[in-house]
């Protein structure tokens, strides 16, 4: 992240959650990055991102911290850094016997390369049509898209539908499941929330339709809150939700 207000305030917010932070880099060369939304009445957003230092997280600066990997149950990546070196991190992951998840958002191109990397693919509507070419209308639609995403080499494909909840598409079938009815604010980090609950579902071997019902429960709950960080729950909220069902 940048050397700037931004980037400290982001590290100080990781650290009081408990996260470690020494693999933490602060660039004097670009801004932390920095992501302007817009949200209507009815909590839906659009997201504008400038990603600044994160194009700066290069290969070199990876590999400084594979280490890491080999504790790592489950390894989450997304493309708003350089592609090459979220390739390096999956294929690394992977050698170390680590499931590996990718959200591919931003779709851009080469973004179809990596994701034969991911044992999970998580895209949302959008980008699955623009990865599988397959236009995505419904849920019968955005299941062939996935299906296409497998045929082409990719693990298991999780879309998620927003109100209509997810569906997941492995070797052995299909799994659907619906979304948590809420009082919706603001669904911005609604999609970042939903492939944390999943990543940490996977990382405790949940089954994979007990693992989408975990993760649609986090992800309904940020959309209860404005924000993207301070909207993210806490393991207890998402329990307390899926024990209402």
């Amino acid at each position: 992240m940048g050397d700037d207000a931004s980037g400290r305030s982001i590290r100080d917010a990781l650290e009081r959650e408990g996260i470690g932070v020494a693999g933490v880099s602060a660039t004097g060369e670009a801004a932390t990055g920095t992501a302007l939304i817009v949200v209507d009445g009815d909590g839906r957003n659009q997201i504008a991102v400038a990603p600044g230092a994160n194009w700066r997280l290069s290969v070199a600066m990876a590999r400084g911290r594979a280490d890491d990997l080999a504790w790592a149950d489950v390894v989450m990546c997304q493309l708003e850094t350089p592609l090459e070196t979220v390739a390096w991190v999956l294929d690394e992951a992977r050698r170390r016997g680590a499931v590996t998840m990718l959200n591919p958002a931003p779709v851009r191109d080469g973004a179809l390369e990596l994701c034969r990397l991911a044992d999970y693919l998580t895209p949302n509507e959008g980008e699955a049509e623009r990865l599988s070419g397959v236009p995505v209308r419904d849920e019968t639609s955005a299941a062939a898209a996935a299906r296409a995403l497998r045929e082409r080499g990719v693990g298991t494909v999780v879309v998620t539908l927003g109100a209509a909840g997810a569906l997941a598409c492995a070797a052995d079938g299909e799994v659907r499941v619906s979304a948590f009815e809420v009082s919706v604010v603001d669904t911005t980090a609604a999609g970042d929330a939903f492939n944390a609950g999943l990543a940490v579902a996977l990382a405790e071997k949940r089954p994979l339709e007990t693992a989408l019902r975990f993760a649609a429960a986090t992800g309904a709950l940020a959309c209860t809150r404005r924000g993207a960080q301070p909207a993210l729950p806490q393991r207890t909220e998402v329990e307390n939700l899926l024990a209402r069902g």
